[in-house]
């Protein structure tokens, strides 16, 4: 599955593509399930980093006073006044990866996409399926990611897939289908009811 990262995050954008040609007006403008922010603002940070390149990192941070939420709203908000069609334009042309969302061989691009793609269908009640080859390996590589909380949220817990051959840990279990625990594991508390057992009254501790 490694080997083929790359290509599973491209697909994930290529999905996401599809989804934000679906969208009403209204549903552009609805909150996400990321503090703050519209759908259409979590689609653009989807990408917002891809086009900066390695070069273009050390001044985006600088302009974000060097800390993550600020550089993170800079690069949403340079793209502020791109039309609905525009965002999906600019999805579309970033489908492969590029810069910082290219590293850990496609890694982190499947893994924050996929999350944050979830964060759009959810808060739109737009479930689908998604295939097992993106979904677990974004789920274990959620659990080592610097930036993401999963690995403090796992830590002493183990967490099995209903769903899925998938397990992870030692401790008290939390169950549930892969996709619940990734959501959860990566700080959404409204997948926590869709969990259950012993270990989920820490892990609910934790997301909080």
């Amino acid at each position: 599955m490694t080997n083929g990262m790359p290509a599973l995050a491209k697909s994930e954008r290529a999905s996401l593509v599809q989804l934000l040609q679906e969208l009403t007006d209204g549903e552009w403008a609805r909150p996400s399930l990321c503090d703050d922010w519209s759908v259409r603002e979590v689609a653009i940070h989807i990408v917002s980093y891809d086009d900066l390149g390695w070069s273009g990192l050390p001044m985006a941070f600088v302009r974000g006073g060097l800390r993550v939420d600020s550089v993170n709203a800079w690069a949403v908000a340079r793209r502020a006044s791109l039309s609905n069609d525009e965002v999906i334009e600019l999805v579309r042309r970033c489908e492969t990866p590029r810069g910082l969302t290219s590293a850990m061989n496609g890694a982190i691009a499947l893994t924050d996409g996929l999350i944050h793609q979830q964060d759009i269908r959810r808060a739109l009640d737009r479930p689908r399926e998604i295939p097992a080859e993106r979904l677990l390996p974004a789920l274990d590589f959620a659990l080592k990611a610097p930036t993401l909380p999963a690995k403090r949220n796992a830590r002493g817990l183990r967490l099995v897939a209903t769903d899925h051959d998938w397990s992870h840990g030692t401790g008290p279990e939390v169950t549930g289908s892969a996709e619940s625990l990734l959501m959860a594991i990566a700080g959404r508390p409204v997948a926590l009811d869709e969990l259950s057992g012993p270990g989920l009254v820490s892990l609910a501790d934790r997301v909080g």
